[in-house]
């Protein structure tokens, strides 16, 4: 049974952005950078750099979690960057809780 809650101290969850502008996706298979802020509860961040999810075509990329990361619960934001030779583009930001563990 596969859990739908991301815990502290997790590792191998997979995040997940799609780079847009506006309502339109960005092909960021061009990408020279690409990385994922993540802003911990008490304020401190992570950057991490991102993989593509498939090619880059979809504007899909992800960061796979690693021992230390989610090392606290709470409510997490995380935000997508990526320099292309069209522009500089942000994600939108979002929001995921990390859970404690029993």
């Amino acid at each position: 049974m596969a859990a739908e809650e991301i815990h502290v101290g997790d590792v191998g969850t997979q995040l997940v952005v799609t780079v847009k502008d506006n309502t339109t996706v960005v092909d960021i298979s061009s990408a020279t950078a690409k990385y994922l802020t993540l802003k911990k509860p008490d304020g401190t961040s992570l950057q991490k750099s991102t993989a593509f999810v498939t090619d880059g075509t979809d504007g899909q990329m992800q960061y796979t979690t690693v021992s230390g990361d989610l090392s606290i619960c709470g409510s997490w934001k995380m935000q997508g960057k990526v320099e292309i030779t069209s522009g500089d583009f942000n994600t939108d930001i979002t929001s995921f809780k990390v859970y404690r563990n029993l």
